[in-house]
């Protein structure tokens, strides 16, 4: 697999494709390409004719990482994306996908490089604003006890809330993240939150956004409020596995519809 050199990490990534528009895949907290894809969450698979980048966030899957939380803030990761794009894709328009984490790097990339992106799908926005400092208590008594008691406990916790509805078929699996580094990258996203309110009704990008119930770490609030913000979006409510089944197929609708918005350069 490439990789690629940024200041304290090196990304793991690959392009599928040889031609057509790029279309850029992120993944969730703790999670990374191949475990989404198991967990059924490989967003770009219903595309056709596109070049799809799919690549580990610094700290998750096969990426590296260092110890210091603020290098998992949301804004530092949309700087790492922006960069990964530079690299790979230079001056091209892309579209932007990804869930939770992702979705919330997305958003930031977008506010610091607003013609970069032809589409944004957000899938299950995580917790924003008024419901995130309950969420980063959690993450950091999440990193105490990996520091205390190691990953092993920290997934025998998670495992007692059982998964949202629209996930119930989707199979168990661990964190994809060192435990050396746990800690630091829940510290980091207990530090974080989505942009202001008020600078999100600038995005100009057609978005769709696509939220599963039942799941207070990405509560239909966030995605309801973003929908609101951004003029140009669509809101998709999943309930059931059925639900998620479908999400591939509303993507590459919502890639397709607006193709015209994506620009290549000249090589």
């Amino acid at each position: 697999m490439p990789t690629f050199e940024l200041d304290g990490a090196t990304l793991d990534h690959d392009v599928a494709g040889d031609d057509g528009p790029l279309v850029v895949q992120l993944h969730g907290l703790t999670s990374c390409r191949e475990r989404d894809e198991r967990m059924g969450l490989d967003l770009a698979r219903a595309l056709r004719h596109h070049r799809v980048l799919r690549y580990d966030a610094r700290g998750h899957g096969r990426s590296t990482g260092d110890r210091h939380p603020a290098s998992y803030a949301w804004h530092h990761l949309a700087e790492d994306l922006l960069a990964l794009l530079d690299h790979v894709a230079p001056g091209e328009t892309v579209h932007g996908l990804g869930p939770s984490m992702g979705a919330a790097t997305l958003l930031h990339a977008a506010l610091r490089d607003p013609g970069r992106f032809a589409s944004l799908t957000l899938a299950v926005p995580p917790t924003a604003w008024t419901t995130r400092r309950a969420q980063a208590a959690a993450y950091l008594a999440s990193a105490e006890l990996v520091e205390r008691e190691g990953l092993a406990a920290f997934v025998a916790r998670a495992a007692t809330t059982g998964p949202p509805p629209a996930l119930a078929d989707a199979p168990l699996t661990e964190p994809a993240v060192p435990e050396h580094l746990l800690p630091s990258v829940l510290r980091g996203a207990a530090s974080t939150d989505l942009p202001p309110a008020e600078a999100l009704t600038g995005i100009d990008v057609p978005t769709l956004v696509l939220a599963w119930s039942d799941d207070p770490g990405h509560p239909l609030s966030t995605a309801a409020l973003l929908h609101e913000l951004v003029d140009d979006s669509r809101l998709v409510v999943a309930r059931t596995p059925y639900g998620i089944m479908a999400w591939p197929g509303l993507v590459a609708d919502h890639v397709a519809s607006h193709a015209e918005r994506a620009r290549h350069p000249l090589r």
